[in-house]
């Protein structure tokens, strides 16, 4: 430990000194009772006054040792674009619960109107919230928990991972195997695409467009192709074209002219259009594009995060082809960590790589950046993580 530290405010500590730290419950502008560690109360039957040098020098060491034991770094969103990282209480786990060492955290797009601010959030969040795309090692287990235990490898579906440790039901916590312990595994973005592929019905043969080749539009290209389909990207970046031809997709189109676009999927497909069509975007002008690409009686699959604001649908087209429309959004619980579980799977039989998709990195203390650089896109990127070894 450095011979000096800092405090919330940036001021310097002196070794010794308390360090005062925040817990996921207390409120800005409320000092808890518990937030400073104090000095240790004298022996009974000891008066102050009488304590000897030494005693007092171990006291001060036993309690410093004690505070950096007890606390984490985390991230703590104050306001629009304005993230800190603070030292705070480390959480305990309940009965049904572990308490996971963090080793990485994925960023996710969903986050971003956290970071850029809307009229509906409370600020400041609690700690580590609102990352969700955590994994790592467990360190301490509840006292119900009966199948998992300390040391092993996990990734786990908890919602303060922006930070050094965070806890978790067991039933939220996935063992990964030893081919992936010393690998980045954020699964609930993994879980995802699995839940989108088995629900959008694939099968050998057919035809799917996917529109939108991000971290989630390379994995469903991936799964797709490996399941036998000729797949479509379609992108306006050529970077990620690039990326889902290497993840098995048969032919790219640059997203640029919404009527060019249809007329070159029209010719590829003999005027058919496709079997299916994946939406993975999250804006109008692609899922309008993604009606248009959907063959009579064909799968219409919604997997975009659209949050922004209400949405607006050629019903006209929709009910005349009698296209089947499917929102995969989940949101039991279950869904989830069956989705990452199947992803574990996959990873490890080959038929999902999301490795190189991974292509950026960011310590604690750079999370604002990598949420500028996730809200950027720039060329080469498709997923940030926050790495916390």
């Amino acid at each position: 430990m450095n011979d000096e530290n800092l405090n919330n405010n940036g001021e310097i500590l002196k070794t010794g000194e308390p360090i005062p730290v925040e817990s996921k419950k207390d409120k800005p502008g409320n000092t808890p009772a518990s937030g400073t560690t104090p000095l240790a109360p004298p022996e009974e039957g000891i008066p102050d006054f009488a304590a000897r040098e030494e005693d007092k020098i171990k006291t001060e060491e036993e309690k410093n040792e004690s505070i950096w034991t007890d606390i984490m770094r985390s991230a703590i969103f104050q306001g629009p674009g304005q993230v800190a990282v603070r030292y705070v209480a480390k959480p305990e786990p309940a009965q049904n619960e572990v308490l996971i060492r963090l080793l990485g955290c994925g960023l996710c797009s969903s986050n971003l109107p956290v970071f850029e601010g809307r009229s509906w959030f409370n600020y400041p969040f609690e700690p580590g919230a609102p990352g969700h795309e955590g994994w790592g090692i467990i360190e301490e287990v509840g006292k119900d928990v009966k199948d998992l235990e300390p040391g092993q490898s996990v990734a786990a579906l908890s919602y303060h991972a922006y930070a050094e440790y965070d806890t978790a039901p067991a039933e939220n916590v996935v063992r990964l195997p030893d081919e992936l312990k010393d690998r980045p595994f954020p699964g609930e973005p993994l879980g995802c695409a699995m839940n989108i592929f088995k629900r959008s019905l694939i099968k050998e043969g057919q035809t799917v467009a996917i529109i939108g080749i991000g971290f989630l539009g390379a994995l469903l290209s991936n799964l797709a192709s490996k399941q036998g389909a000729r797949v479509i990207a379609i992108s306006r970046r050529p970077f990620s074209l690039e990326i889902a031809k290497d993840y098995g997709a048969s032919e790219s189109i640059l997203m640029d002219d919404h009527w060019r676009i249809i007329e070159e999927v029209r010719s590829l497909t003999g005027g058919e259009f496709c079997d299916c069509v994946i939406e993975a975007t999250g804006h109008q002008w692609p899922l309008d594009l993604a009606g248009e690409l959907t063959r009579v009686r064909g799968r219409l699959i919604i997997a975009g995060y659209h949050q922004d604001g209400p949405r607006q649908v050629n019903m006209q087209l929709w009910n005349w082809r009698g296209l089947d429309v499917i929102n995969t959004h989940e949101r039991e619980q279950k869904v989830y960590m069956d989705g990452i579980r199947a992803a574990v799977d996959a990873v490890i039989d080959g038929k999902m790589d999301p490795f190189p998709l991974i292509t950026h990195s960011f310590t604690l203390d750079q999370i604002s950046k990598a949420f500028e650089v996730t809200a950027q896109r720039p060329e080469g990127f498709l997923k940030a993580v926050i790495n916390l070894k």
